[in-house]
């Protein structure tokens, strides 16, 4: 006996916004919170030891009024404002809180700092050998470029829409192709073709295919699995819940945007980059010369209203501070010299799930929280003068 099956309803796309339904403004933010348990495939790690949170909270951060606006709009989820093992401040959405995951997007590219980080430190490649040394099968639209341009987003090529629709395709957040064909993230991004791959746009070209590619040259040239990479990653954080990250039927991480956590395990991530690499009980899992030079050797710049920041190496920096945003609202921001880490999470519910506006105002408020120097740990407010 044949049973008929039906389309997965959570994957079914939207044939006028092309989004899958988990994805339309309004399933949005339900589909956010649980996008760990939507997607076809998905990987979930847990560190075995934990970095405790001790709160230490200042109140007069939650009286800023920049604070309070992004407090208040509708499509605000968490926020949190953490120090070494002391969150200083947090907040949450009546439909949120401090343990529950929630998609983080494009953040998920910035454990790509780490590892090529660590790859340079040890030899194993050359920023500014082009990729096909590394990758032969790749395709055109990657071969000649550098290492060190596709880190940094800096190449042009036809990466764009159709890319990032493939890859949901293939990590299973939208419904396959119709033909039957199985997606794999790197048959799509050998499939990228270009020719001429110099950017001479002035700003930053930002395309998902870029991760992908690095992550599959930092697997090859260390002999080390992107899932060994990531639990390493893990267990310095120490995370207390779980890190999830949607992959493809082969296994491949899905880097360019497919990890969900919670907001205090964001920002005990953001606090080891924060640490330059330094993990929970001293261990060292990123090179620190490296994510000095990302910050102070920045790649190409952010075009308007973003003007004053540089994308280098999977991270979004001023020359100060590091950070990145994802999709939705969501941006996490760490900085080396003070040691804090500041998230904030939030689900856009309009058409787009994006509003470019929103990005240079929440950042200049979270960049202004991470600079503020604690005149001591615990005894006086951290914040105190700003």
């Amino acid at each position: 006996m044949t049973l008929a099956s039906i389309p997965n309803p959570d994957l079914v796309i939207s044939p006028i916004e092309n989004s899958a339904h988990w994805n339309l403004a309004n399933y949005r933010r339900q589909g956010f919170q649980n996008l760990h348990t939507i997607a076809s495939y998905v990987t979930s790690l847990r560190s075995p030891r934990v970095l405790p949170f001790r709160k230490d909270i200042d109140w007069t951060i939650g009286e800023r009024p920049d604070v309070a606006r992004f407090l208040s709009v509708p499509h605000f989820s968490g926020f949190v404002v953490a120090r070494d093992d002391r969150i200083l401040y947090e907040a949450y959405a009546a439909d949120f809180g401090p343990n529950r995951p929630h998609a983080i997007m494009s953040i998920t590219k910035m454990a790509l700092n780490i590892m090529l980080g660590r790859c340079v430190a040890d030899g194993l490649l050359d920023l500014d050998r082009p990729v096909k040394d590394y990758l032969p099968e790749i395709g055109t639209g990657f071969g000649e470029a550098t290492v060190r341009a596709v880190a940094d987003m800096n190449v042009a090529n036809e990466d764009g829409d159709a890319t990032w629709f493939a890859m949901e395709a293939a990590t299973g957040w939208r419904s396959p192709p119709d033909d039957g064909t199985e997606l794999t993230i790197r048959s799509i991004i050998c499939g990228i073709s270009g020719d001429d791959l110099v950017n001479r746009t002035g700003h930053l070209i930002y395309n998902n295919g870029n991760p992908e590619v690095i992550g599959w040259i930092v697997e090859r040239v260390s002999k080390r699995s992107l899932r060994s990479w990531l639990i390493e990653i893990v267990e310095a954080s120490g995370l207390e819940g779980s890190y999830h990250i949607a992959c493809d039927r082969e296994g491949v991480p899905e880097f360019g945007g497919g990890a969900s956590l919670s907001a205090r395990d964001l920002a005990r991530f953001g606090l080891l980059l924060a640490r330059r690499g330094v993990g929970i009980d001293g261990r060292r899992v990123a090179d620190a010369a490296f994510i000095e030079e990302t910050r102070r050797n920045p790649g190409p710049s952010w075009p308007q209203p973003r003007e004053g920041l540089y994308y280098s190496r999977f991270t979004t920096t001023n020359g100060t501070w590091i950070g990145h945003g994802g999709s939705g609202g969501t941006y996490l921001l760490a900085n080396p010299d003070t040691g804090i880490a500041v998230v904030y999470m939030a689900v856009f519910e309009n058409e787009s799930g994006d509003s470019g506006d929103f990005y240079a105002p929440l950042i200049d408020m979270m960049a202004q929280l991470a600079a503020a120097k604690p005149l001591s740990i615990g005894a006086q407010s951290a914040f105190n003068g700003t």
